[in-house]
């Protein structure tokens, strides 16, 4: 599928000038007939043929490779979850906290990558630190200072806010080394949470704009969705869990899903990621998940960021001085200023081109996907003008 067959297959762009994926993506039709054609059979077929349960399963083991595939992990190591806060949430939620114990995060996080921790800093005295950045970037020294005795560092690998990439493998090498001697430094192949911070990835920007290799991040834990740039629908999370971070978990959420064997006498956690499931789910949204992963492999990460950078680049040197995020391309989160960014997001929704204002900075946010054309980047900057 190459780019204008992806544009047709998406009934919202004929609508409107639509660029605001990084809040959420505009489905295409083949993405949502998956869904639909899922229900259905779900519901009028299989309680007299397979059996409800049995079409339910299968699916859901069909996405979860589908995913665990797209994300370069084996199944075994993905929960299908509801969101990215989701799955952060399970995390979050499956460690043994203690008062005292610290958590850092950067500035750049989305409220799914702060409250959390807000909560648990009111509920078990748990210490958050927030590592200040600049422009979207973080400074390696300010936080290696920081995860100094934390049990957990939360870093997106792009920034919501700027648009930055974040070099995730250093940040893991550096938690995980976290107070250990400096010649017991791990090798990339070998970053593991047998000691310092655990880390947890918020990827969700990431995931259907670049290429994501979990095994090369060496993080923990990482958390995406399939709503924004893969162009799925709502309700399909994914979270990754390395094998050995799960050691150092206490899970504390129970179900049928969750154990080997439920009609075992004394229950035993499933060795993978799938713990984290509890029960009884639609199996729709994932169905729409591995359309969304599979038709986007069609069109190519490649194809995406070649053209998302053409894109990206014409509409920053029109924004020239108003730009934020970076002018080199590193997505399709294009930030700048403008005088009352709510209202400016307002007057373009008038106009039928659809973007959004962000609290930190107090800016305005473009989301350029690879469906887009030159003649709506011009279209923005006009209207923007």
């Amino acid at each position: 599928m190459d780019p204008a067959e992806l544009r047709a297959a998406i009934p919202a762009l004929d609508r409107c000038t639509y660029c605001n994926t990084g809040a959420s993506g505009p489905s295409p039709r083949n993405v949502v007939r998956a869904a639909t054609d899922f229900l259905e059979h779900h519901a009028f077929e299989a309680p007299a043929e397979e059996g409800p349960y049995t079409v339910a399963f299968d699916a859901l083991e069909a996405a979860r490779e589908v995913a665990a595939s797209h994300l370069g992990a084996r199944p075994e190591d993905v929960a299908l979850t509801r969101s990215t806060a989701d799955g952060i949430n399970l995390v979050a939620n499956a460690i043994d906290w203690q008062p005292g114990d610290v958590v850092v995060r950067t500035d750049l996080e989305h409220p799914a990558g702060t409250l959390p921790w807000d909560r648990l800093a009111d509920t078990h005295d748990v210490e958050v630190r927030v590592v200040e950045t600049e422009a979207g970037r973080v400074d390696m020294d300010d936080l290696k200072d920081a995860v100094d005795g934390a049990r957990l560092l939360l870093t997106s690998s792009l920034t919501w806010s700027h648009g930055t990439q974040l070099p995730v493998g250093e940040m893991v090498d550096i938690a995980h080394d976290a107070g250990e001697p400096s010649n017991a430094r791990r090798s990339s192949s070998d970053r593991r949470s047998d000691g310092g911070a655990q880390v947890l990835v918020d990827a969700v920007q990431s995931v259907g704009q670049h290429p994501v290799d979990v095994g090369e991040w060496g993080a923990d834990f990482v958390a995406t969705a399939g709503h924004k740039w893969l162009l799925g629908v709502w309700g399909s999370g994914m979270l990754y869990a390395d094998p050995d971070a799960l050691a150092r978990l206490r899970q504390t959420r129970i179900g049928y899903r969750s154990v080997q064997d439920m009609g075992a006498d004394e229950y035993t956690y499933h060795e993978g990621a799938r713990r984290f499931e509890v029960g009884t789910t639609s199996p729709a949204p994932y169905v729409a998940l591995a359309e969304a992963i599979e038709t986007m492999e069609s069109v190519g990460l490649d194809t995406v960021e070649s053209r998302v950078a053409g894109l990206t680049d014409r509409l920053k040197e029109g924004l020239g001085d108003r730009l934020l995020s970076p002018e080199r391309y590193e997505s399709g989160l294009v930030t700048f200023e403008a005088d009352d960014p709510e209202a400016t997001v307002e007057r373009l929704g008038e106009q039928g081109i659809v973007v959004r204002s962000l609290p930190h900075p107090e800016a305005v946010r473009a989301s350029i996907h690879v469906f887009n054309t030159p003649g709506e980047i011009d279209q923005l900057l006009d209207a923007v003008a």
